[in-house]
């Protein structure tokens, strides 16, 4: 055993475990930081919220709890993974309830259909719809499954660090049709334009148009089907509050309240950051889990050479997303825990968002009812919801000071007027996040969701590496790099650094 006498003898002490900081506290930046705690890094993580979370952080008001970001848990097994890094079980500190449905969604004439893991059940609802649809959608699923296996399985925690990575896996990427949209791989398999939509819109829960992301996402079927659709008890803050503990357990730290104005650089090596304060961190290595044009832009001052201004700027962003949380006094037992409310029109929606950039007057609508499966979450009686609708970045230039509460009227009414008669009047509580949030709270570059869109050309070897490649001893996780958004996506970027990030004994 080391006594206090060995620590101070230079022939016996430890060398001080090299330092490790995280920029941001998003999922992305906690998996990073348990993950480097394992293999013996010391870490500190910077987040300049006055909560961990990032996109995930939790807003608590008039007695209702609200998930300001995701509300859905795909591929639990990541996360497990970090518990058991630490030795110990997820589900000692977090309980995941799967959902059945995952979603139902909603046809402007009322119709419905209950999307779920079950083949039978899923077969039975395409023939509902179409039963001429049904081998169609078998060979959907069965493509589905072919591209997750490439995509996800193999391909999702390994890093694409040199051209030569991305065309060794080109030839399979084509042949399953990565340069084709996902609403034309699924029009491929299906006929009935409804079931192409409900098979097509996946790509908007990580932020692309399913006109324009890369076919390479039809996987997120397969993987839904696989490892199910969960949702966290108590909120996705749970998971947040487990990986501070998970984190604060390996002897690391989360500080909230700190925000790093830059990445300190020398010798073409990152060597710490600044905070705005003017606290300086030495650290032997940085993560930044901030959006990624932030982190080139402005925490390396434009330093980049491959995503340097210019190309930030030319760069096809995410598209912006409009919540609206409310809490009601009284309950709606008739809405499901997820709910996907079409709208009248797809195609020319989506353009309207992704290209056009133009707040249109109709809208397509995730709500999300959490006391339909955690009552705790409201007051008796009462229930919590959020509504999200995808709208345009800030490059579209809309004035969200002046648009959001009309706007947010404009959902209530609609709300009314369809799946919760006698809404408005029931409101209890209420709150907006608009793009103009999502710049001013998270830096996010145009007020993305979710940074990057994830077409072809923004994909793999062609998004911000996640070992930079502008500067040393510098590592990007989150959204904004490989392989990209989404929890599953986050998650895997944190796992990337396993391969990217030497091992803590090269710097003691």
């Amino acid at each position: 055993m080391l006594t206090l006498a060995d620590s101070q003898n230079p022939a016996t002490a430890r060398p001080p475990r090299p330092h490790a900081v995280v920029i941001g506290s998003g999922f992305g930046g906690l998996a990073a930081a348990v993950r480097l705690g394992a293999r013996g890094y010391r870490v500190t993580v910077l987040e300049r919220l006055e909560q961990p979370g990032g996109r995930a952080r939790v807003h608590r008001q008039d007695g209702f709890t609200f998930d300001a970001g995701p509300t859905i848990v795909t591929a639990p097994f990541l996360f497990e993974e970090l518990w058991a890094l630490c030795g110990r079980r997820m589900a000692d500190d977090v309980t995941l309830a799967p959902m059945l449905p995952f979603y139902r969604i909603r046809f402007p004439d009322g119709a419905t259909f209950d999307y779920s893991g079950d083949p039978a059940a899923m077969r039975a609802e395409v023939a509902r719809f179409s039963p001429e649809d049904v081998a169609g959608y078998e060979r959907f699923m069965a493509r589905s499954a072919a591209i997750c296996r490439l995509g996800f399985e193999e391909l999702g925690h390994l890093p694409f660090s040199s051209a030569a990575d991305m065309l060794r896996i080109m030839p399979a990427l084509l042949r399953l049709g990565g340069h084709r949209s996902v609403y034309d791989v699924v029009a491929d398999h299906i006929r009935d334009e409804r079931l192409r939509t409900i098979f097509s819109f996946h790509p908007l829960l990580i932020g692309g148009s399913p006109f324009r992301a890369s076919a390479i996402y039809c996987l997120i079927a397969h993987l839904e089907r696989r490892w199910g659709v969960h949702f966290a008890m108590g909120g996705t803050g749970r998971l947040v509050d487990g990986l501070v503990g998970l984190i604060e357990g390996q002897g690391g730290t989360v500080r909230c309240g700190a925000e790093v104005a830059r990445i300190e650089v020398a010798g073409g090596r990152a060597e710490g950051v600044t905070l705005a304060d003017g606290t300086r961190i030495p650290a032997d290595i940085v993560i930044s889990n901030a959006d990624s044009a932030q982190t080139y832009l402005n925490l390396l001052g434009g330093a980049g050479r491959r995503w340097h201004r210019a190309r930030l700027k030319a760069a096809h962003s995410s598209m912006g997303l409009f919540v609206w949380y409310f809490g009601t006094r009284r309950k709606f037992p008739e809405i499901a825990h997820h709910t996907i409310l079409m709208g009248p029109r797809y195609r020319e929606l989506i353009a309207d968002i992704f290209v056009r950039k133009v707040l249109a007057p109709d809208f397509s609508l995730y709500l999300h009812r959490p006391t339909a499966t955690d009552p705790l979450l409201a007051p008796p009686g009462c229930d919590a919801f959020y509504v999200l609708a995808p709208v345009p970045n800030l490059a579209g230039g809309q004035d969200w000071s002046v648009l959001a509460e009309p706007y947010r009227q404009a959902i209530e009414a609609h709300l009314d007027a369809t799946v919760m008669p006698g809404l408005t009047g029931a409101v209890a509580t209420s709150r907006v996040t608009t793009p103009a949030d999502f710049a001013s709270d998270f830096l996010s570059f145009r007020g993305s969701g979710f940074g990057l869109e994830p077409v072809l050309t923004q994909s793999a070897w062609f998004r911000p590496h996640n070992a930079s490649s502008a500067v040393r001893n510098l590592y990007l996780v989150g959204a904004g790099t490989h392989p990209g958004a989404g929890l599953p996506g986050v998650l895997s970027s944190a796992k990337v650094l396993d391969t990217v990030v030497p091992d803590a004994r090269v710097y003691a």
